[in-house]
């Protein structure tokens, strides 16, 4: 069963999104079995589309055949109860690849990732990601961060010439560049939050029309993670208040401790939780010892949030 544009642009636009660490074996090689277990895991904690090889699932370091197998495993587990979509990104040749893949396989939209390089122009940026979004039939969200930033005139140029740009994510955390773009592009795109620990300014997007974001704790907090997106979009400011003060600002301060956490720290906590994915892969480190034990605290305050 494929889900329709507006079945994919609604989920978007409203509920919980978040991204799935990928499951490494005791070899580091890409384990399906307890992959497509994570997948169903996050499906029944009801979250409300599923972005697969992603920044938090270590899109930057799998081989194409381990690509292949994770939109694969994707798509024959989930079965499109929830939108399904996977990171395209690389050289234009590599993102047309990956893109091809995804399709076969089932996928129901892209993420499109910065280009591998540094000091990108504005301007070659946009190329790369018209070359890219002409040469796939998939719906294609634009992940706008790093060294891929467009202004909101090149997004507006963007979505003028590729109708198949259905959405945009914000991995900058600047609000008034990205309130000159939704005001500016409006509806024809949606709009979701980006940044590590997006929910650390949920509130900030929320007040400039982002419904959504991707929340890469979801991966060991699932229960908590669905209580701090509820609270936001009721206007339950204490709550908010409350969970991000006890949970999300100590977490984000563990996260800064080192480059990579954004990622590390959730393969720990997965860990920690009995849904272990193994390691990360190098360039990136697992935490220490006793950043691990910090983070198991913080699993702890969560029940504790959860319990009132």
């Amino acid at each position: 069963m494929s889900l329709t544009l507006t079945q994919i642009k609604a989920s978007l636009e409203d509920g919980l999104l978040s991204f799935p660490i990928t499951d490494m074996d005791e070899k580091g090689q890409f384990n399906p079995t307890t992959y497509a277990s994570r997948l169903d895991w996050f499906v029944t904690h009801k979250v409300s589309s599923i972005f697969v090889a992603g920044g938090t699932g270590e899109f930057f370091s799998l081989s194409e055949q381990e690509y292949k197998k994770i939109v694969e495993v994707t798509a024959e587990t989930v079965q499109a109860r929830v939108p399904m979509i996977s990171s395209v990104g690389r050289s234009i040749p590599e993102a047309i690849a990956f893109a091809k893949i995804a399709e076969n396989a089932g996928m129901s939209a892209l993420l499109l990732m910065p280009p591998y390089l540094t000091e990108c122009p504005k301007d070659g940026c946009y190329e790369y990601a018209k070359a890219i979004m002409d040469n796939t039939s998939l719906p294609v969200i634009y992940y706008n961060r790093a060294n891929g930033v467009l202004s909101a005139d090149y997004i507006q140029k963007l979505a003028d010439n590729c109708d198949n740009f259905i959405g945009l994510k914000d991995g900058t955390g600047n609000m008034q560049e990205l309130n000159d773009t939704i005001k500016s592009v409006g509806s024809r795109l949606s709009y979701i939050g980006g940044v590590p620990t997006a929910e650390i300014i949920a509130e900030a997007y929320l007040s400039i029309g982002v419904n959504t974001y991707s929340s890469a704790v979801f991966n060991f907090v699932p229960e908590l993670a669905n209580l701090f997106y509820k609270s936001l979009r009721a206007g339950d400011k204490e709550t908010v208040a409350k969970i991000t003060r006890e949970f999300y600002i100590p977490f984000v301060r563990l996260r800064s401790k080192k480059n990579g956490y954004a990622v590390s720290l959730i393969k720990a906590g997965a860990k920690l939780i009995g849904r272990s994915a193994g390691d990360v892969r190098a360039p990136l480190v697992m935490p220490t010892a006793e950043e691990t034990a910090a983070l198991e605290t913080l699993i702890h305050q969560s029940q504790a949030l959860l319990a009132g």
